[in-house]
């Protein structure tokens, strides 16, 4: 009997994800273990083994294939004795009459539910509403009305007259979303009930708000001349960053803390441990930087704050035992960031920090990463110092209750015993999660990390 192929799901919150290559074509052999493909999430390239053994009948998906559902067939493998002609013929079929009901349902939906109800109990009103798409061309003529092309196709489907929506784009031009926050039928329907006025507005409040990816694009193409500009579609990568940080900005109440730290005791001691560090073939076998000792500072301060390492959990917190320290490491060319996580942080030298985060990042670089190395944590780090960048403010990427964001170290004019002196200063801003802690527990946090910071010697015992 012949064995049908799934997408796999490759972590516990992947729906979809890209089937960049087939490393078997139709015909091959394939056995337990055998790596069929490689499928692309947001986060990584990952590879998928064959867990039964057969012949490829049938590629369902073709490689380069973006946004396939998990658990949808990518592939038909034949068993042994089964012939793989009459295998690949018949999964070709298969995926046809999956899909029928589903081109079929959205047709039966529609048809009980608004023609049967408002016929009714609104006849009068029944017979003017097909006659006003007729009439919205004829009115066009008369007084010409601007809109998009998308923005007509929309009004024809939902019944909308142009003539009477309000045109956010310039020069008063209808856009998509102008249509679809009209009530259907335009200003049709509101003469001919003027009591129901008051219970039409909540549906234009409701529909306003969440415009439909290609209203937005239509409306963004308004304001440009054509061959001005480049579309450049979002990966997965970028999708899932963008729909990320709006829930974030959305439903994250959100305070800032910010504190200087002298670092000048800092970077002393990093110099006489680089020094100190052993060879192994020629070579140091670890090189620390600034944001090793920052992720050190930050494990150490959440086991001293212990209420504050905690996340979001809907209707209560989940209080963490070790400080899962994140760390955003931007992809080449702006394509976007990963944040692996350095898992117990407090516990490990700086050494094995510096390592962990170096080979994090090569890897991440390349999305190379497993779920699990970056999924979870306590906080995340995010340092912008290496670009010059003296102070920035992080978004909180959820369930995190908090973000470290680190500005560059740079000589400033302090005052210290009452004397002006030059100190190296580092500004640090922490984003706090207000459902989870309050100003003082934040002022705490990042108070213990700015003792820590400034003493570096403490992370040595």
């Amino acid at each position: 009997m012949s064995i049908e192929i799934l997408m796999p799901a490759l972590s516990p919150t992947m729906e979809k994800g890209n089937l960049a290559k087939w490393l078997k074509k139709e015909g091959d052999k394939v056995a337990p273990g055998d790596v069929i493909a490689e499928i692309e999430t947001d986060k990584a390239t990952m590879e998928v083994e064959a867990i039964d053994e057969g012949t490829l009948a049938k590629i369902v998906v073709p490689e380069g294939t973006a946004d396939v559902p998990v658990n949808q067939i990518i592939a038909v493998l034949a068993t042994d004795g089964e012939d793989v002609k009459a295998v690949a013929s018949g999964s070709g079929t298969a995926p046809a009459k999956a899909e029928a009901p589903k081109s079929e349902a959205p047709k039966a939906e529609p048809v009980p539910a608004p023609a049967a109800a408002p016929a009714p109990a609104a006849a009068p009103v029944a017979a003017p509403a097909p006659a006003a798409p007729a009439a919205a061309p004829a009115a066009s003529h008369g007084a010409r009305v601007f809109a998009s092309p998308l923005a007509r196709r929309l009004a024809r489907d939902k019944g909308v007259d142009l003539a009477s929506v309000k045109g956010s784009g310039p020069h008063g031009r209808v856009v998509a979303a102008d249509v679809e926050a009209a009530p259907a039928g335009g200003a049709a329907r509101a003469p001919a009930a003027t009591a129901s006025a008051p219970a039409a507005a909540p549906v234009v409040a409701a529909a306003a708000p969440a415009p439909s990816a290609g209203a937005v694009l239509e409306q963004a193409r308004a304001f440009y001349e054509p061959g001005t500009y480049e579309e450049v579609p979002l990966d997965a990568m970028r999708r899932v960053i963008a729909q990320r940080m709006t829930e974030a900005r959305q439903t994250v109440p959100t305070f800032y803390l910010t504190v200087d730290c002298d670092v000048d005791a800092l970077l002393k001691l990093r110099e006489e441990l680089n020094k100190a560090a052993p060879e192994k073939d020629g070579k140091p076998i670890y090189k620390l930087s600034v944001n090793d000792f920052v992720i050190k500072a930050y494990a150490l301060a959440f086991q001293q704050v212990p209420d504050a390492n905690m996340v979001w959990g809907g209707d209560r917190y989940l209080k963490l035992k070790h400080s899962d320290i994140g760390v955003a490491v931007a992809i080449d060319g702006g394509k976007g960031l990963l944040t692996p996580i350095i898992r117990k942080a407090e516990t490990k030298t700086l050494s094995a920090i510096s390592n962990e985060t170096r080979d994090f990042a090569a890897r991440a670089r390349n999305k190379k990463l497993m779920p699990h190395e970056y999924q979870g944590g306590s906080s995340a780090i995010s340092n912008l110092g290496m670009f010059g960048i003296k102070d920035f403010t992080a978004i909180i990427n959820p369930p995190h209750a908090t973000i470290l964001a680190v500005g560059t170290s740079e000589p400033r004019a302090v005052v210290k015993k009452g004397e002006l002196v030059v100190a190296t200063i580092m500004t640090v801003t922490i984003s706090c999660d207000h459902r989870v802690m309050d100003g003082a527990m934040g002022a705490q946090l990042i108070g213990a990390f700015k003792a820590i910071i400034e003493k570096p010697m403490s992370m040595l015992v």
